[in-house]
């Protein structure tokens, strides 16, 4: 008579394998609204444009929200930034 070991079962499901902190395989980034050909230039003059990443509070919308390139966002908050100063928004 063959004795079997008693060995542990870590049967883990596919769902506790999967964590938080791994990138989901299915995300993707959208293109930058004002780097496309044809955008319109960020300036402080440009009323219109800047209440697009105005919040009703009055802030300044994070970029992963908006989709804005890096750079961009810089030269957003610098022209929102001065049309505030200006009374302007």
């Amino acid at each position: 008579m063959a004795f079997k070991k008693n060995k542990k079962k870590t049967g883990q499901s596919n769902f506790s394998k999967l964590s938080i902190f791994q990138p989901n395989k299915f995300k993707f980034k959208k293109k930058c609204p004002l780097s496309i050909k044809g955008a319109p230039k960020v300036d402080y003059k440009n009323i219109k444009l800047l209440k697009k990443y105005v919040s009703e509070n009055g802030k300044i919308l994070p970029s992963r929200i908006t989709s804005v390139s890096q750079k961009k966002q810089r030269e957003l908050s610098l022209s929102v930034k001065r049309a505030r100063n200006l009374a302007l928004i």
